[in-house]
């Protein structure tokens, strides 16, 4: 893997999109120890501003580094015979209920070593790392145990350790009823909240606690309890919610100040209003409504008209999308949701990392953390018009460039 490190260095004449919009002429940016210190029109740049500094690229287009605030990459197994079971008509509810979906991967997962899911889990890694992201949420969910899941958050901290990228872990130990518990829910919603949850915490491995409020998941009262419990340990909240109905479970976590909501394709108009009143980020996942070949749109109108902020995320997982290609969901965003180009990469820029409560990332401005992107591109709006691999020319991790070619 290629690396340059020094403590100051230059993009001269590149187009820059700075997390919000694209600046409106070439610019020149300035890294410094690990952060970006300058950023000028190239006509008024002044080598002056820069002594000393290496040029490390030139010409095409610069972005923040990718933020995927919503992934499942742990896991071990898949799950390709389900694939084809939906293709014959069987519905995911149907397939989950039968004790397969979350289930199915919970079993593969339980039964893994760590080496073993570090060696599963770096090659979908690697796929995102190629693809620009330079930080990533993991979560948990297919131990559905207190050492499963602290397993699996053990493993998600060890990812960024061996790669040059931001790791932001989710404890989702209630992202499915495990068969032990079966009729016994709320039994297992304590078992999250009286030790899942405080372990996780003493152990340091969660940034957040997540939670999936749907019929084949965890009720709104439920949830509620799961959300108290992550309060008193510090941790963030967020919600899989109204995916496949509407129980209100956007409007709950926004109550309780979570960071977002994530699907959202039942939201209604009472659910965006409590998002807008709490700042929480609606996080689009395009990759699950595309292979679930799902119907009902998120309400996109209703977002922009109260101002709620729109993340794109992979969702990349073993069941419901199985895709490790960030820009990729850019162009879904744009043909399934009709966010325009601009939207889906803000939403994959500064908008995701809002979701992940980080809003330091994401953003090309002085004294950011030097996350960079430089495409072989004309303009920002190509990520999200053209699927195509091969593009990233340089990944800049923390003022290094990490990756190029």
């Amino acid at each position: 893997m290629p690396t340059q490190s020094t403590s100051k260095q230059l993009w001269r004449d590149v187009q820059v999109f700075d997390g919000l919009v694209q600046l409106s002429e070439a610019m020149t940016v300035l890294v410094e120890d690990g952060r970006i210190a300058g950023l000028w029109p190239a006509r008024e740049f002044n080598e002056a501003h820069a002594q000393g500094a290496a040029c490390a690229g030139r010409s095409g287009v610069l972005t923040p580094g990718l933020v995927d605030c919503h992934t499942h990459l742990v896991y071990a197994g898949n799950r390709a015979g389900e694939f084809e079971q939906r293709l014959e008509g069987v519905s995911y509810e149907e397939i989950a209920r039968a004790g397969g979906g979350i289930l199915s991967s919970v079993r593969a997962t339980r039964a893994a070593s760590e080496d073993e899911l570090i060696a599963a889990s770096l090659p979908r890694l690697d796929a995102l790392l190629a693809d620009g992201v330079t930080t990533v949420e993991i979560k948990s969910g297919y131990g559905l145990t207190v050492a499963d899941e602290l397993k699996m958050l053990r493993v998600a901290r060890r990812l960024g350790q061996l790669r040059p990228v931001r790791v932001i872990t989710t404890l989702l130990g209630a992202h499915a009823l495990p068969p032990e518990y079966a009729g016994r829910a709320d039994d297992y919603v304590s078992l999250v909240c009286d030790e899942m949850i405080p372990a996780a915490a003493a152990e340091g491995l969660a940034d957040a606690v997540d939670v999936f409020c749907e019929g084949i998941g965890f009720s709104p009262a439920q949830c509620e309890r799961i959300y108290l419990a992550a309060k008193a340990h510090g941790l963030a909240i967020k919600a899989h919610a109204e995916q496949l109905s509407n129980l209100g479970g956007s409007a709950l976590a926004a109550r309780y100040g979570a960071l977002s909501a994530d699907h959202i394709e039942y939201l209604d108009e009472a659910g965006v209003r409590a998002m807008a009143e709490a700042g929480t980020v609606a996080v689009l996942l395009p990759g699950a409504f595309h292979v679930l070949r799902e119907t009902q749109l998120p309400p996109i109108e209703l977002l922009r008209q109260y101002g709620v902020p729109m993340a794109v995320a992979s969702d990349a997982n073993p069941g419901t999308s199985p895709i490790c290609m960030p820009t990729l969901m850019a162009n879904l965003a744009c043909t399934l949701f009709r966010l325009t180009p601009r939207e889906a990469l803000s939403g994959m820029t500064a908008q995701a990392a809002r979701a992940l409560g980080r809003l330091d990332l994401g953003r090309i401005e002085v004294g950011a953390p030097a996350d960079l992107c430089l495409w072989d591109i004309q303009q920002p709006a190509e990520l999200a018009y053209a699927v195509q691999a091969g593009r990233l020319r340089q990944r800049v991790f923390k003022g290094e460039v990490v990756y190029a070619r």
